[in-house]
């Protein structure tokens, strides 16, 4: 049987909680968006690119927003040694380059538990807690904006891509 991506619901967040659950649930809703934007739809379907000369796909989507989280929350926010999702010697687009329709249920997979990595490494920490990026000092607060953000503009290229594929469209 071939594997296909299952069904998401989407949570309904406050419009009116306390900053912290707003921007996590804000967050948590463009998360399961994109997953939305796969739903039903075949390991071959997730990896096909249907933009040419783009090399943009829903499985590479996945993966990237894969890697991020995981530099973000894990890697530059709690400071874990934790390993990059694919080896720097691949380029910094192997996430979107490197796809393999055979790999799509495990990256789909792993998205989910980056996710779970993603809310420990930030649990009882406050929006203020800063670290060094680059040199600078940044907060907490800002990882959670960025995200947001990737997520928010990566679902519009979902959008796209998958009705492309099928014709489906919708929020």
């Amino acid at each position: 049987m071939t594997w296909r991506a299952p069904v998401v619901e989407r949570p309904d967040g406050s419009l009116t909680a306390p900053e912290r659950e707003l921007l996590q649930g804000y967050l948590q809703f463009y998360r399961s968006t994109l997953l939305f934007k796969c739903a039903g739809l075949t390991a071959e379907q997730l990896a096909e690119r249907p933009s040419p000369p783009s090399n943009l796909s829903l499985l590479g989507l996945i993966r990237h927003l894969t890697k991020v989280e995981r530099i973000w929350f894990r890697i530059h926010f709690a400071e874990v040694p934790a390993e990059p999702v694919f080896p720097l010697e691949l380029g910094k687009d192997a996430d979107f380059e490197r796809i393999d329709a055979a790999d799509a249920q495990a990256a789909y997979e792993g998205l989910i538990a980056e996710w779970k990595l993603s809310d420990d490494a930030a649990a009882g920490h406050s929006l203020d807690e800063r670290f060094t990026f680059k040199g600078n000092d940044s907060t907490l607060r800002m990882i959670y904006i960025h995200l947001i953000g990737e997520y928010s503009r990566h679902c519009g290229h979902a959008d796209l891509l998958r009705e492309q594929l099928d014709g489906t469209t919708g929020a």
